[in-house]
């Protein structure tokens, strides 16, 4: 009897010791676990860290790039086609229409560089260029020979940053290449619609376009990329019976309503 009860005992303090045993291990198996873990999230966090600085560092080397090739050479341009503009004044000429749109246009340039080189160091922020600057785009268009007109219908909204800055830039590339390709005599349309989820921004001109698809270029390239990262579409080529055309649609998310835009007013000198 006693033999049994003795048994009965070794047998509860061996498996006493077992789930003892198990619970430690299971302790310890879960610190594991949590250690394993916290390492993978602590080298998942390097390597953000270090894919951001590298990013950091690519962009103020593009800063420091542009600033130094370009920054001097508008300068130069700038200076040169002020001087020309003094002399012929100086001999009481009034200055070719082109030194003064040269000049002007020098100037503008020297500005977005300095606004490209603060969003580089800035982190990527837009710059503040957006639909309310068009105006210049079109003013800036005429004094290069391509006469512009611009109509906006719908509702007008306070658009996200980098949708209104992307609107501006497809015009300003769009009536850049007119001004370069279009021909003599040639005018340009510019079409912007709110519409109550997109933002539809149309540039077509009359000049001799081109035969067949268009030749890719950097133009055409960045003004693809920055449309396809806000998740829009873009149309570029050739029009019937002649003339270029560019059409760009931008996903308007998280915008207000605003003053409503009469549909159909249209305005030479820029926005109304």
């Amino acid at each position: 009897m006693g033999t049994e009860r003795g048994r009965q005992r070794l047998l509860a303090a061996g498996w006493l010791v077992s789930l003892g045993i198990t619970a430690v291990a299971y302790v310890q198996w879960r610190a594991y676990v949590r250690e394993v873990e916290q390492r993978a999230e602590d080298a998942e966090r390097t390597r953000d860290e270090v894919a951001r600085r590298r990013a950091v560092e690519e962009r103020l080397r593009i800063a420091r790039e542009l600033h130094d090739s370009l920054t001097h050479s508008i300068s130069v341009i700038k200076v040169q086609a002020g001087v020309a503009a003094h002399l012929a004044r100086k001999r009481g000429e009034e200055p070719a229409a082109a030194i003064l749109a040269i000049q002007e246009a020098s100037t503008d340039a020297a500005r977005e560089l300095r606004s490209t080189l603060d969003v580089l160091r800035r982190d990527g922020e837009p710059n503040g260029n957006g639909i309310d600057r068009l105006e210049t785009l079109v003013e800036r268009a005429e004094g290069a020979g391509v006469p512009a007109v611009v109509t906006v219908t719908g509702t007008r909204r306070t658009l996200p940053a980098a949708v209104d800055e992307t609107a501006y830039r497809v015009v300003q590339e769009a009536l850049t290449n007119v001004a370069r390709h279009g021909g003599p005599g040639v005018s340009a349309t510019v079409r912007v619609a709110f519409r109550p989820r997109e933002l539809v921004v149309e540039v077509d001109d009359d000049g001799r376009g081109s035969d067949g698809a268009p030749a890719p270029g950097h133009g055409l390239t960045g003004m693809r990329e920055r449309v396809d990262a806000l998740g829009g579409s873009l149309r570029a080529g050739p029009r019937d019976p002649g003339g270029f055309s560019v059409r760009v649609t931008l996903p308007l998310p998280g915008t207000r309503p605003g003053v409503e835009a009469p549909a159909g007013r249209t305005e030479t000198a820029g926005l109304p």
